[in-house]
């Protein structure tokens, strides 16, 4: 049942008493009524999720049990890209630990270890489980690849939905995992023609640069197709490595990443024969930027600190230079 659904019966509840009410007198409004009118979308999705869970269970006759985390391996192929950081993550945890876990998980038995299961989807909800040390709940049915993908998928409809690149890999992933392309077209929802998409992104950015990015969710279909084909050249990929292997890469959001990339890649072509130095401390902050252009350097400071630094001392280094170069000329 939708949200809509619920909403509706919850106004049709109240029908009755509109009936009764005598002609000219407004009628009655119970003020749980007018509290449940008030409930949010997206909180009675997230209760008709549940409910839809939870019967579909029942109707397939199994049983919901408590397993320690520590029997489930991750599902053999990972439809998310992880995150140094995740804020929802955490909001799960607190949710779980204050009103405990309100939807299964869906296992299988191992396919190859005995008395251990694997997750089908449900991860992140056995990831706050094993962080607040607690069993999970979870469902436990016989399934083949095929269909632990297809759960996969459908689980990642009515909740949070994959990024873009995240779909993109996991198209990939199943791919190399020797899935058909109408599988994976049921697992993601869409058409072949966009598992070609997705596919041809995955290949063309790679899966070391994805999981550099991250799953970048305000980026979409458009700017990862034109990433893909500034990747084609092969200065402007060495130029979009180099960058995100820079130390403070890593602790930039996901979404930041990206656009950090996407500005080195639309670099201008008249840039691209310079060569650009960056200094930085031992921590990788950066202080400072040296372009060598043909005829010209410039140096940019992005730290007033440094700047000052320089500035105290530039005679010294005037001086140094001169004498340096008097050395050499006398050679």
């Amino acid at each position: 049942m939708k949200g809509r659904d619920i909403l509706k019966g919850m106004v049709d509840s109240t029908e009755p008493t509109k009936l009764n009410a005598p002609t000219g007198v407004p009628p009655h409004k119970p003020a749980g009524a007018v509290r449940a009118m008030n409930l949010s979308l997206g909180r009675l999705n997230e209760q008709a999720a549940v409910a839809r869970e939870l019967r579909e269970a029942i109707a397939a006759g199994d049983k919901v049990i408590d397993l320690d985390p520590a029997l489930i391996d991750s599902a053999f192929i990972q439809d998310r890209i992880p995150l140094e950081s995740d804020p929802d993550f955490e909001a799960l945890v607190a949710s779980v630990r204050e009103s405990g876990q309100q939807v299964p998980i869906l296992v299988r038995p191992h396919p190859s270890q005995e008395d251990r299961y694997q997750a089908a989807y449900g991860h992140r909800r056995l990831r706050a489980a094993a962080t607040l040390g607690r069993p999970v709940k979870a469902v436990v049915r016989t399934l083949s690849d095929e269909e632990v993908i297809l759960a996969q998928g459908q689980e990642n409809g009515p909740r949070v939905d994959l990024s873009f690149i995240e779909r993109a890999l996991f198209a990939r992933r199943m791919e190399t995992h020797g899935i058909e392309r109408g599988t994976i077209a049921a697992a993601l929802t869409v058409d072949k023609p966009e598992i070609s998409r997705l596919l041809q992104v995955a290949e063309g950015v790679g899966q070391e640069l994805i999981l550099l990015i991250g799953p970048a969710p305000k980026v979409g279909r458009p700017r990862w197709l034109g990433f893909v084909d500034r990747l084609k050249d092969s200065a402007t990929a060495k130029r979009i490595m180099a960058e995100a292997q820079a130390p403070d890469f890593r602790s930039a959001n996901t979404n930041d990443r990206f656009n950090r990339l996407w500005r080195v890649a639309k670099e201008p072509a008249e840039q691209r024969g310079k060569k650009i130095d960056i200094i930085r401390t031992k921590k990788g902050l950066q202080l400072a930027s040296f372009e060598h252009g043909q005829h010209t350097s410039k140096i940019a400071l992005t730290s007033k600190e440094f700047a000052k630094f320089l500035s105290n001392r530039m005679s010294d280094l005037v001086r140094e230079f001169e004498r340096e170069s008097s050395e050499k000329t006398n050679r």
